[in-house]
């Protein structure tokens, strides 16, 4: 049993990924002209599709509306019983169906172009009712589904998904979107939390903000790095201009020499010209700076100004607890 269960899983992968693979032959001058005419469109893409071929339509809009094409979902039989008031002239209806003769698809067609809007099929058979009374058509069909069967859809709905994403990321690179265009989509997760936050947003500022003159001693130092629990201080010449960095791990080493240690100014100390970060750089750009330092990472950033002004600290655990992996 173990071995058919095996062979069948195998199968039926390499069924679905042979169907994808077959789609290549598929992108031709129809579907660039496909892509171009969204490219153009001054409405939505509206997908419609039943059964199997709907959960499909979600999530290729989904995918569309993510990567700066204004995109939904609507149900073919709500889209008969009042929805397709949602469909204006200027929009495109993306209707799936393999067969093309999906009943509730093909029974909206008429008000759809009565509406004015134009209709890309993704159809798996071009002479068919849905491929016929199509402007535009992308053809997924399918050598065989992976059910033996013959009756789950199974690789003409993973061909079909396949092809969305394809003509999805061909209109993203049609666009120039950036990944900052895409965080903008998606404020709510970590990904734009990483993409779309500045140091700004998660340094220590104003009263927590660690700086020390540089004639203050050691022990004064320590007293306002145990004060502000961040492990490291900026500190400023006469003019309150940023001139190097003390961290505990300085205050520690030299205690290794004697407790006397504590008298020295903090200029003779410091880190001078340690690595800073402007305020407007990405949150992610000061973590992969902090990882990626040599010898070994560094947990602390001074926020630096362009009139070199010390106006903040950034540390790791700020970066982490934000969600800026």
């Amino acid at each position: 049993m173990q071995g058919t269960i095996k062979e069948k899983a195998v199968e039926t992968l390499m069924i679905e990924a042979n169907a994808v693979k077959a789609l290549t032959q598929h992108i031709d001058q129809e579907f660039e002209t496909v892509v171009r005419a969204i490219l153009a469109c001054k409405g939505r893409i509206i997908l419609t599709g039943m059964g199997k071929s709907g959960h499909i339509g979600r999530k290729i809009a989904a995918t569309l509306a993510s990567t700066g094409t204004p995109a939904f979902f609507m149900h073919p039989g709500e889209a008969f019983h009042g929805d397709l008031g949602m469909v204006t002239a200027e929009d495109i209806v993306m209707a799936l169906s393999h067969s093309g003769e999906s009943a509730e698809v093909i029974n909206i067609l008429p008000i759809i172009k009565r509406i004015g809007a134009s209709i890309i099929a993704l159809c798996g058979k071009r002479d068919s009712s849905l491929g016929r009374n199509a402007e535009y058509y992308v053809d997924v069909s399918i050598e065989k589904e992976a059910c033996p069967l013959g009756l789950a859809p199974t690789a003409s709905t993973t061909a079909t998904l396949a092809m969305g994403d394809a003509i999805a990321m061909a209109l993203l690179s049609a666009r120039n979107f950036t990944a900052k265009d895409f965080a903008v989509f998606h404020p709510g997760g970590a990904l734009g939390r990483r993409l779309l936050l500045t140091v700004e947003n998660v340094m220590h500022s104003g009263e927590d903000n660690p700086v020390i003159g540089k004639d203050k001693t050691a022990k004064e130092a320590l007293f306002l790095m145990t004060d502000k629990g961040l492990g490291a201080t900026s500190v400023v010449d006469e003019n309150n201009k940023f001139i190097g960095l003390i961290t505990d791990g300085d205050i520690r080493r030299g205690l290794s020499q004697g407790i006397e240690f504590l008298n020295e100014p903090v200029e003779r100390l410091m880190t001078k010209s340690p690595i800073t970060i402007a305020q407007n750089k990405m949150a992610a750009q000061a973590l992969s700076i902090m990882e990626k330092h040599k010898p070994r990472p560094i947990t602390v950033l001074p926020v630096i100004d362009t009139e070199n002004n010390p106006v903040g600290i950034v540390h790791l655990t700020d970066l982490l607890r934000q969600g800026v992996v």
